[in-house]
């Protein structure tokens, strides 16, 4: 069944970059190559930190797609700071590069980055998360974080046996990801009476402050018997935390991205399950969408907005992932 999940939504993604055409737009700046129709030339990829296994996982797959489409790349971290990443977009439009790949430092604060370098003519490609506009970036391509949010909360009650009190780890504040899947949690939740969701802290995105949350959380409420967390750093933070108060046999934790120190706390019973984003493959197809739009002003898709599905990782599959990816 897992296989045939994971080939399904390779086959979705690919069916994405086929399907029917966006409408073009003007040459980048600098872009000869795309001018005429030859592809090749700069990306800059733009994430958030490389240090995260998420977002190194995202960056790699960046440049290895991008060196099989014949493309060089440079790559910057903003740490979801706003200026950070205006910096690096000015940095890209100095340079001429001729496409833009962001994982956005915030839906709102975005937007204006993201415009300028579409007036520089440089086009722009979003991953991972989104931006409050559309029609400036040429596609965003992000995890349907509802659907993994329902599906990792589901799974998550059943094992709370569907009472209890609860805490969560909040994302970034400024990431619309955050937001969507803590609602998406709720949605399920919300129809368990008799589970009590006690506090909540931010931690964005985290390891280190997942835990220091954890901490405070405890002191405060010694008898939580669960932990909703929005990614696999926190719940990772929260998970040591637990240990270190020898609570953690008596605690379910949710974590949410599939990261391999995730997928290793699922086998180990540490976590009881985590959500895969498949950003290897999103990343992937974003890279191919740049390529296609650099040689024909297409990108490929029929909507700038594209979600791909995501996969509930338990302890029974857990062996049938690795980096960020289905085997088989």
């Amino acid at each position: 069944m897992l296989k045939k999940l994971g080939a399904l939504i390779i086959a979705g993604m690919t069916a994405l970059a086929l399907s029917a055409c966006s409408s073009a737009a003007p040459t980048p700046s600098g872009s000869s190559g795309a001018a005429e129709g030859k592809g090749g030339g700069t990306i800059a990829i733009i994430t958030v930190d490389i240090a995260n296994p998420f977002w190194k996982a995202e960056v790699e797959a960046a440049q290895s797609k991008a060196k099989e489409l014949g493309y060089e790349t440079t790559v910057d971290a903003h740490q979801n700071d706003p200026d950070k990443q205006q910096q690096y977009i000015d940095g890209a439009i100095a340079k001429k590069v001729n496409a833009i790949l962001l994982d956005p430092a915030g839906a709102k604060e975005s937007v204006g980055a993201v415009q300028k370098a579409t007036d520089a003519g440089i086009p722009v490609f979003l991953i991972n998360a989104e931006i409050t506009e559309q029609g400036i970036a040429k596609s965003q391509i992000v995890s349907n974080n509802a659907q993994g949010a329902t599906l990792g909360a589901e799974y998550w009650v059943k094992q709370m046996g569907g009472k209890g009190k609860y805490v969560e780890l909040f994302g970034q504040p400024t990431d619309n990801n955050a937001h969507v899947r803590s609602e998406g949690y709720k949605a399920v939740i919300s129809q368990y009476p008799d589970l009590k969701l006690v506090q909540t802290e931010t931690a964005n995105w985290d390891r280190a402050q997942g835990k220091q949350k954890m901490e405070i959380m405890l002191q405060a409420h010694p008898d939580i018997t669960g932990v909703i967390s929005g990614n696999d750093e926190m719940a990772l933070g929260a998970i040591s935390a637990l240990k270190d108060a020898g609570k953690l046999d008596k605690v379910k934790v949710l974590g949410f991205d599939g990261s391999g120190d995730a997928v290793a706390a699922v086998k180990d019973g540490s976590l009881v399950a985590t959500v895969l984003q498949p950003i290897v493959e999103a990343t992937k197809l974003a890279v191919t969408q740049i390529d296609s739009f650099l040689r024909t002003g297409k990108t490929g898709s029929d909507t700038e907005k594209q979600a791909l599905d995501c996969v509930l990782i338990t302890k029974d599959n857990a062996d049938q992932f690795k980096d960020f990816v289905p085997l088989g």
